[in-house]
């Protein structure tokens, strides 16, 4: 079995009560629960989440909400793995067996395209070696012309380079590095189970445009600029079949 697994914790400090704060008139959890029922390939969608609120929310954009994710493990220090071994474990005591792929859809990253999860599913699908799969994108600036700072001089991060100021080529001197990017990562669950780790030795790459992570609140207006220059299949999706809101008046508004 195939199944998406969203976590959708309530605590927040940097935008308090992200996950369920507005994008475009919808709570930004909606646009990951839309992507994963959009896709072909996830038979179930899962929200994980320490709230009640939360989860009425998830709810009304179809998602499943079995449990409430204990507080212990909801917390800005609890580890990732805590909330996938929590799912795991609910899906063995209850079900009898554990889904073969979770598939991670974190809300911070709404602006998915589901053909594109579909393809990296397909992909580690093909690939039996692989003990997970992340999504990035490529990096603009190489971490080979950063610095650190030592005893207030500028230090290069890798003093092993032979190049005399290697930090001076220029970008193309460098190989490309990749930053994970939250759009889809697939964890096996036999890699948790067997290994104690989310995503072991041998991760597959998949690499997507970089379509951008809300972590301040400036954020959503950037993205909301976006969804208003270019289509995105998830937010025309939900134009088309919800209301949007004005959250803060509790009204209903048509957008055009």
């Amino acid at each position: 079995m195939i199944i998406s697994l969203i976590p959708a914790r309530s605590g927040s400090r940097g935008v308090p009560a992200k996950n369920i704060k507005p994008l475009a008139g919808y709570p930004l959890i909606a646009y990951s629960i839309i992507a994963s029922r959009l896709s072909s390939r996830i038979e179930r969608t899962i929200v994980s989440t320490d709230s009640q609120e939360f989860a009425e929310i998830a709810l009304t954009y179809g998602a499943e909400v079995p449990f409430l994710r204990p507080t212990e493990i909801s917390r800005d220090s609890s580890l990732d793995i805590e909330y996938v071994k929590h799912a795991l474990g609910w899906f063995q005591t209850h079900e009898g067996a554990q889904p073969e792929y979770l598939v991670i859809l974190s809300p911070p990253t709404p602006l998915r395209d589901p053909a594109l999860i579909d393809e990296a599913i397909d992909k580690i699908m093909r690939n039996e070696e692989a003990t997970s799969l992340r999504s990035a994108c490529e990096t603009a600036e190489s971490p080979y012309k950063l610095f650190g700072i030592e005893n207030d001089y500028y230090v290069g991060l890798f003093p092993d380079d032979p190049r005399p100021e290697y930090y001076n080529l220029p970008r193309q001197a460098f190989p490309p590095v990749y930053h994970p990017n939250g759009y889809v990562d697939i964890v096996k669950s036999q890699t948790v189970t067997n290994l104690g780790t989310l995503h072991g030795p041998r991760i597959l790459s998949f690499i997507t445009p970089d379509v951008g992570e809300l972590d301040r609140p400036e954020d959503f207006d950037f993205i909301e600029y976006t969804l208003s220059k270019q289509k995105n299949p998830v937010y025309e999706y939900l134009k088309c079949n919800f209301p949007a809101r004005d959250i803060e008046n509790d009204k209903i508004y048509v957008q055009s």
